[in-house]
């Protein structure tokens, strides 16, 4: 097994202050290794980045378009949304249209991210709900999944047909056998798979196409909602939404819990997915802007880009203090 490594640095003063670790690869169309660092056959657990492959027996098996799901409907499906109007209206709407509610969902319940939602909540004395769960577009998906398949309500329980088949999709899009799951902060079964199989499935869904079988047709989808609708994947000051609006539109992008992130490049037929060993959000986006760079597909000198990569360091006073910037030999 090879060892993660180096892949961002922290300088304060002169001196090496952190060092992130980790492993990363880009994939072609057929699934093979263009480039790595680190061990591609590490495994990890994707967690939220891999929301998309999760989203596949939604679109596959006709759930989305018997729902009449739009373009901005899928892009939520696939995200870990700030909690903020755009997204809770959405969910509410979405959750009313299948004749449920906010009480058939089974991701519980988390303080938004978004600052007015949170201060909303805060001043009119209201607990947030469901709906407010970043995983909540997600599983609203699940439901339409459920609902389509006349399944029952416990929708994450890992024998259900929903999560039997997202399991399924997972599985023959990595092109690997899971070793196992974990639970996810939504309760929500997250397979497990090496860094290469994230690559892999991301390059599929990079080379898809609209005139493809109904699994490409269901990834072209997905990538282009996410890839046309930043904000509804994340949200206004999140990575995820202001890297793909640097992009145009054109790659989409998805972060995940513990420093995991992935990219879909269409125009490229390519996929990356990258792991910081140590869960440290600020070098895995530090990380992602650093490949989708190298690939030519990022401005570097773009502010969504500097604000992540190669970004001073000041204290509270406006004083520079350090700088983050990638590891020698990583990109």
């Amino acid at each position: 097994m090879t060892a993660p490594v180096p892949m961002v640095e922290l300088w304060r003063g002169g001196l090496l202050e952190s060092t992130h670790t980790g492993h990363a690869v880009i994939c072609d169309a057929g699934g093979g290794i263009v480039e790595a660092w680190g061990d591609p056959a590490a495994v990890i657990f994707p967690r939220s980045s891999c929301k998309m492959l999760q989203a596949l027996p939604l679109l596959e098996s006709g759930a989305a378009d018997a729902a009449g799901l739009t373009q901005a409907q899928l892009a939520l499906a696939c995200a870990s949304h700030q909690g903020a109007a755009i997204h809770t209206h959405a969910v509410t709407d979405w959750l009313a249209a299948l004749g449920m509610g906010e009480a058939d969902l089974r991701c519980g319940s988390h303080v938004p991210a978004d600052t007015d939602e949170r201060d909303r909540l805060i001043l009119a004395h209201e607990a947030p709900c469901q709906i407010h769960n970043n995983c909540s577009g997600k599983h609203s998906g699940f439901l339409t999944l459920a609902r389509h398949l006349k399944a029952g309500p416990e929708y994450v329980e890992l024998d259900h047909p929903v999560q039997r088949a997202v399991k399924d999709a997972f599985e023959e899009v990595t092109a690997e056998t899971s070793p196992g799951h974990g639970i996810d902060g939504c309760s929500a079964p997250n397979f497990a798979t090496s860094v290469h199989g994230l690559a892999r499935s991301m390059a599929f869904f990079a080379a898809a196409e609209d005139a493809g079988d109904a699994r490409s047709r269901a990834a072209y989808r997905l990538t282009r909602a996410m890839a046309a609708f930043p904000e509804m994947v994340a949200g206004e000051g999140r990575a995820c939404t202001e890297l793909m609006r640097a992009m145009d539109h054109r790659v989409a992008i998805k972060t995940g819990a513990e420093a995991v992130f992935v990219a879909i490049i269409p125009a490229r037929k390519m996929g990356i997915a990258l792991k910081i060993t140590d869960g440290g959000t600020r070098a895995s986006e530090a990380a992602i802007c650093a490949l989708l760079v190298r690939l030519g597909v990022l401005d570097a000198a773009h502010p969504a880009t500097q604000k992540r990569l190669n970004t001073v360091q000041r204290n509270w006073r406006g004083f520079e203090t350090g700088i983050l910037h990638t590891a020698p030999g990583f990109c």
